[in-house]
């Protein structure tokens, strides 16, 4: 008889998977800002795939409640990043592992114009945190506090459709990103 070691108390034994989308009216990259009492931070839309969604599905659902935006109504929907998130964070149970999926969207002046302005994030306890909406210059995020930090990546872009050749980015891990 064999025995199974038990991993749910080591950190990165699950993986979870994230879709996130850049989306682009013109040069401008739709991020959710979120303001903690010690920082400030900046995040794509999107967030976990659920039990049973497939990526498309998960990624229409996110941007449905982050930004009120119909993926059927946008231009594009390529894989443009991937980042393998591997970093302990505060909190009772381990750090999962989490794999980011950014994908690219365009959008016309006409949508934008109809998008949401702030995000609820529903938290464990049933409570909410608000994000606002805000359209930045995608050559301005290298130096946003950007999670995942892709902020370089995208500032380094020619222009917002420019082809990206390699869709893995570093690994995010303890040794290279602080957790705040």
């Amino acid at each position: 008889m064999t025995s199974t070691p038990d991993t749910a108390a080591d950190p990165f034994s699950r993986i979870k998977i994230r879709t996130g989308a850049l989306v682009f009216c013109g040069d401008d990259v739709a991020l959710i800002r979120r303001d903690r009492p010690d920082s400030t931070h900046y995040t794509p839309p999107g967030g976990n795939v659920e039990h049973g969604e497939d990526l498309d599905q998960a990624l229409a659902r996110e941007l449905s409640e982050e930004l009120d935006l119909d993926t059927a109504l946008a231009e594009g929907g390529d894989l443009m990043w991937v980042i393998d998130q591997r970093v302990t964070r505060p909190g009772p149970t381990p750090p999962p592992r989490k794999l980011h999926l950014i994908y690219r969207l365009h959008i016309t002046p006409e949508i934008r114009a109809a998008l949401a302005e702030v995000e609820q994030d529903e938290l464990p306890d049933g409570s909410h945190e608000t994000g606002v909406v805000e359209w930045i210059d995608y050559r301005r995020t290298a130096e946003l506090p950007l999670f995942p930090p892709i902020g370089p990546a995208l500032a380094a872009l020619p222009d917002p459709r420019a082809t990206v050749t390699d869709a893995a980015l570093p690994a995010v891990t303890d040794e290279n990103y602080l957790w705040v």
